[in-house]
């Protein structure tokens, strides 16, 4: 039991490494590119047609500019996500540990929050303080 549960570890281990590999435009089929964050079936189709009727993407603007809907902004992102145009990454992409790097940046802002003074309720004013406790001893006097 215990060797299968080991087994299942592995195969999961192996799965997960797949899962984030990078994927070249030109060499990936639809499944490869909508695994791509930011690309769905519309957009990995129009990839793959571009690719078929105009060849292989020669670079980034090649891809730019052939595919509709990809500008800077977008490719940036894509490469961010993995995807490549012959092995390279867009210039000006984060590389994905730097994003992984990126997240406990949010920790720290939010550990910070934590270790920040709690706001303390105002006080009262002195007068109403001095008023309710007059009344309240004035009530236990008259209950005697």
């Amino acid at each position: 039991m215990f060797k299968k549960f080991l087994l299942a570890i592995a195969a999961m281990i192996v799965t997960m490494g797949f899962a984030f590999a990078d994927v070249d435009v030109n060499k990936g089929d639809q499944a490869a590119l909508d695994g791509i964050k930011g690309i769905g079936p519309v957009k990995s189709k129009a990839i793959i047609e571009e690719r078929t009727k105009g060849g292989n993407f020669k670079d980034w603007a090649d891809f730019e500019k052939r595919v509709k809907g990809i500008g800077e902004k977008s490719a940036v992102k894509l490469s961010a996500a993995g995807l490549t145009v012959n092995g390279q990454a867009k210039a000006g992409a984060e590389a994905k540990p730097a994003e992984k790097a990126a997240k406990p940046a949010k920790a720290d802002k939010a550990e910070k929050a934590a270790s920040a003074p709690a706001a303390v309720p105002a006080a009262a004013p002195a007068s109403a303080a001095s008023a309710s406790a007059s009344k309240s001893s004035a009530k236990a006097s008259a209950s005697k």
